[in-house]
């Protein structure tokens, strides 16, 4: 008879790789076996394979996670050259700066499932916006911002200049006019990680933020005389196809490929996505490559219609993905997945 080939169990694997690295993923590689827990560590190591392959790395950012204080663990990815582009919902690119001046005046609510239409109302009443269990403060924080980059936006508006809205914010974060209304340590913003090594970022759909809004109450009132002064759609589009293009011809030489890393889902992965199936179907460049790695942290329901929460294998039908391409979905909350898969590629 024939002996039984041993297998290596998963969890031996883990732990062998888990060793080199620090007590978070100590901690994963031990306890994180199963189920959602599972698909973590598999999105985490192929992240890292991702890397190691000589890949690069786009995040999409959805949801609230700004606000959520996602900079304490991406910030440094930003800085270990762990992430090399993100595309961003307008409110994460605001909302990490309104984080950064006025974190003091933020108010968490732990009760807010409880919270009657009059608490709600008393909160308006105070100018605190609420996202979940958090209250942004108006006047410290979106007043603060707007101010800041106003100036910038009726300077370029005169002077005839056209700029994407992260390059409003990068200018208004080099200018330094606001380091003295920091209050979190600089290194656990992302936004400053970002602008350091002057990271592409790319937001969709920008006009539904709250500057988005603050600009377009500009144009109504004439301030701003020229609406196109802040660039945005279609021009991101185009831009993100140049530099797909760019930066896969450059991988080809060494076999990397671009990865796709997604948090929640809606426009801020919907959007960039879809620029390979454009990029093949309506430009006729047939050889760019296919994503090469994608992964999804998502808690929608894909019975219910959902792009956000359909499983990898429906993007091969649309010409994002490959068969053999990595392809991991953890259905779970970003807020406590995010950093876990980030504090493993970190080593931490």
């Amino acid at each position: 008879m024939k002996a039984k080939k041993s297998r290596i169990k998963p969890e031996a694997v883990n732990a062998a790789l888990a060793a080199r690295k620090g007590p978070v993923s100590r901690f994963i590689a031990r306890h994180y076996r199963h189920f959602n827990a599972a698909a973590l560590v598999d999105a985490a190591k192929g992240y890292e394979a991702h890397l190691a392959a000589g890949g690069k790395m786009l995040v999409t950012l959805a949801g609230a996670m700004s606000t959520a204080e996602l900079g304490i663990s991406l910030a440094e990815m930003i800085r270990r050259d762990k992430v090399h582009a993100i595309v961003c919902t307008g409110a994460n690119l605001e909302e990490d700066i309104f984080n950064l001046v006025a974190h003091d005046y933020y108010e968490r609510v732990p009760h807010y499932r409880h919270l009657t239409a009059a608490d709600e109302q008393d909160l308006l009443k105070r100018h605190m916006n609420r996202v979940t269990d958090t209250c942004i403060p108006e006047m410290e924080a979106m007043r603060r911002i707007e101010a800041a980059v106003a100036d910038e936006w009726v300077a370029a508006d005169r002077a005839g200049e056209r700029y994407f809205p992260h390059e409003f914010m990068y200018k208004v974060l080099r200018s330094g006019k606001l380091k003295q209304h920091y209050q979190i340590d600089p290194k656990n913003s992302w936004m400053l990680a970002a602008c350091e090594k002057n990271l592409p970022i790319i937001v969709p759909g920008w006009e539904d933020a709250t500057l988005g809004n603050m600009y377009a109450g500009r144009v109504i009132t004439g301030e701003i005389k020229h609406v196109h002064t802040v660039r945005t759609g279609i021009e991101y589009m185009a831009w993100l196809a140049g530099w797909y293009t760019k930066t896969a011809r450059k991988l080809r030489n060494g076999e990397g490929s671009i990865g796709f890393f997604q948090i929640g889902g809606g426009i801020a992965g919907d959007f960039p996505i879809c620029v390979v199936p454009m990029l093949h179907q309506d430009l006729g460049r047939t050889g760019v490559p296919l994503w090469g790695y994608f992964a999804q942290i998502s808690d929608s329901t894909t019975s219910y219609g959902s792009y956000s929460g359909a499983v990898p294998n429906e993007k091969i039908t649309w010409g994002k993905l490959g068969a053999k391409t990595p392809k991991y979905i953890i259905e779970s909350d970003a807020t406590i997945v995010a950093p876990l898969i980030f504090s493993w590629v970190l080593g931490d």
